[in-house]
């Protein structure tokens, strides 16, 4: 396992933590690149339903490591073209992420955090999109996401001006779901996770994911139909009876993991 990229399992979460405190996790191209991989595994691993991806120390990552911004050369441009699997992977996995801001979540790092499904920040913690104070564009599908989030006026706003804003303001706007106080921060998502983990269908998740991010550009009768068919084929898996005979008979849920039927 990487230095750089913790991974543990509480109980059918996966948690994945930036581990570069030192430099407050900015991120490396190997870090993103081993945080892709750790998500690979999590899809393909039947006992992890639910991820939850944070931040060691004080910082949840602060960005790209700016060292490698100061020789902005051919050499750079290249790296960047070549980058492999794009940025918004996250949003491909087909189970929940849900992401915890720590801390400072600048740049190509709120890009993460964006492409995670669910966001929650401890009190107190910084948020800036950053880019336009280091003579960078709007980066990495961030201009597509963001208006998404918070609309497009005050997605502007973050935007152009890149300035910094709290956690709470982040709620009050829209671009996280919740603050909680830092020290209880892990153990709330945590929480928030393993109950979608233990009590969710993992099959319903994957699909409710595809059907969200895809009806992102579709009009309401594309997006309707679509649905029916969705619906039309989980009444072809186990998870809809298994749901309501648990519903019945008052206990927790035993749906299969995902791949273990069609979906």
């Amino acid at each position: 396992m990487p230095e750089n990229l913790l991974f543990e399992k509480r109980g059918r979460v996966a948690l994945l933590t930036f581990n570069r405190p030192e430099r407050n996790n900015a991120l490396t191209p190997a870090m993103r690149d081993n945080y892709f991989d750790l998500l690979e595994r999590c899809r393909d691993d039947g006992e992890v339903r639910a991820i939850v991806l944070t931040g060691a120390g004080k910082s949840f990552s602060v960005g790209a490591d700016v060292q490698g911004l100061k020789s902005s050369g051919q050499h750079t441009i290249d790296r960047i073209r070549q980058s492999g699997r794009p940025v918004h992977f996250a949003l491909s996995i087909p189970k929940p992420i849900v992401c915890a801001i720590n801390g400072g979540c600048a740049g190509v790092s709120l890009v993460h955090a964006l492409c995670c499904d669910l966001r929650f920040a401890a009190a107190g913690a910084k948020i800036t999109t950053a880019f336009a104070r280091r003579g960078l564009i709007a980066e990495y599908g961030i201009s597509w996401l963001l208006p998404r989030l918070v609309g497009q006026s005050k997605a502007l706003d973050l935007l152009l001006s890149a300035r910094v804003v709290t956690a709470q303001e982040a709620e009050r706007i829209g671009l996280v779901n919740g603050v909680f106080p830092r020290d209880e921060l892990i153990d709330r998502v945590l929480a928030y996770a393993g109950d979608m983990a233990d009590n969710c269908s993992p099959a319903s998740m994957a699909a409710i994911k595809r059907q969200v991010y895809a009806d992102y550009g579709r009009g309401i009768d594309e997006a309707a139909s679509s649905a029916l068919e969705e619906m039309v084929d989980s009444f072809r898996r186990p998870d809809v009876q298994e749901g309501a005979a648990s519903f019945i008979e008052r206990r927790k849920p035993e749906f299969p993991p995902l791949g273990a039927n069609s979906e």
